[in-house]
C-alpha cells in the first residue's frame, strides 16, 4: 500500500507524526514535497533562537529553560544543531546528551540534526523541520544554533525572538561590536555569570547596547547550571507580545533561491562529478573553469 503524505501529518499529539514527518523533510524522501505544500499554520508557535560561541553553555542553559517553560502548561519542540565533519559528514549530535532529563517527557519533542556542511549556524533543512514543527501546535519552538561564532547570523531571520549567548571571558566590547552575533541579539544572556569579571563584561555590554540602539536589548544575567536567572528569560519569552521579525523576508528570499537552484541541479549527480574530476585533475593541464563549461 501506497503511503501518502496525509498520512503522516504531524501533531503534537502525536511525536511519532512529527518525527516520521522530519524524518522525510530531512531526508528529501518522496514525499517531502508534498508534505511541506500541505503543511497548515492554525497555530503557528514563536521560534527561539538560542546562539553564541562554542562553551557558552547554551545546550545547558535551553534544558533548563525548557523546564520552565513545561511547567507552565507549553508543549516544547527543540531542534539542537549540531557541526557536521566536512570530510566524512558525520556528527556527534552531543547537544541532546544535556537535554536527557527530557527525552520522555510528554510535553517535550528534541531533535538533533548536523548542518550538513552549512556555515550559518543552521542546518540546510532547519527551516522545512521548524515548519513542520511550526504546523504541528506546539506553543513554543527551540532552535540552538551549532555555535561557530562570528559566521552564525541565519537564525535571525527565522527566530521570532533571538537571543546571544555570552560568556565573561568572550572578549573585550571592541571584538563584540564587529561580531555579527552582536547584530542580530533581541536580547543577551551572559551565562556562567560566577566567573571573574562578569559584572564589569556586562556593564560593557550595555553601553554599547545603549550607543547603539535607542530602544535598550534586555541583558540577562545567568548561571545555567544552577538555574539562576533563567525565570527571568522564561518570563520574557512568555510575555512577548505582536513577536515580528522583519528580517525573515531576507532569509525566505535566500532559501528560495536556494531551491529553486537545487531543483535547477536536480540532474547533477555529485559523485559523477567527484569521479570526472578524480579523472580529469591527472592531466597536468587541468583547469578547473574549463572543466565545468561541459556542465
Amino acid at each position: 500500500m501506497s503511503i501518502r503524505s496525509t498520512d503522516i501529518t504531524p501533531t503534537c499529539a502525536d511525536f511519532r507524526s512529527v518525527a516520521r514527518a522530519l524524518t522525510v523533510v530531512e531526508n528529501d524522501l518522496p514525499l517531502a514535497n508534498e508534505l511541506l505544500k500541505g503543511l497548515h499554520f492554525n497555530k503557528p508557535a514563536p521560534i527561539i533562537g538560542i546562539t553564541g560561541p562554542p562553551g557558552a553553555g547554551k545546550s545547558t542553559l535551553v534544558n533548563v529553560l525548557i523546564e520552565l517553560l513545561v511547567t507552565k502548561g507549553n508543549k516544547i519542540a527543540v531542534l539542537a544543531i549540531d557541526p557536521t565533519s566536512p570530510f566524512n559528514f558525520g556528527s556527534l549530535l552531543g547537544d541532546r546528551i544535556r537535554m536527557t532529563t527530557h527525552f520522555n517527557h510528554p510535553d517535550v519533542f528534541i531533535r538533533s540534526l548536523a548542518t550538513r556542511g552549512s556555515l550559518g549556524g543552521l542546518s540546510a533543512k532547519t527551516i522545512e523541520m521548524a515548519d513542520v514543527l511550526r504546523a504541528s501546535a506546539f506553543d513554543y519552538i527551540l532552535i540552538e544554533t551549532v555555535g561557530v561564532g562570528q559566521s552564525e547570523i541565519e537564525i535571525a531571520g527565522l527566530a521570532d525572538l533571538t537571543f546571544v549567548v555570552l560568556v565573561p571571558e568572550s572578549g573585550d566590547e571592541i571584538q563584540n561590536i564587529k561580531s555579527g552575533l552582536m547584530e542580530i541579539a533581541d536580547a543577551f544572556i551572559v551565562n556562567k555569570a560566577d566567573r571573574d569579571g562578569a559584572d564589569l563584561f556586562i556593564n560593557n555590554l550595555k553601553k554599547i547596547i545603549h550607543q547603539k540602539e535607542t530602544a535598550e536589548t534586555p541583558v540577562f544575567k545567568t548561571i545555567a547550571t544552577t538555574g539562576n536567572g533563567i525565570n527571568e528569560i522564561a518570563d520574557f519569552i512568555l510575555t512577548a507580545k505582536n513577536i515580528k521579525n522583519t528580517r525573515k523576508e531576507f532569509l525566505l528570499t535566500e532559501k528560495a533561491y536556494k531551491l529553486i537552484q537545487q531543483r535547477r541541479m536536480a540532474d547533477l549527480d555529485k559523485k559523477k562529478l567527484q569521479q570526472d574530476i578524480a579523472l580529469a585533475y591527472k592531466d597536468s593541464a587541468f583547469n578547473l573553469y574549463s572543466f565545468i563549461e561541459k556542465y
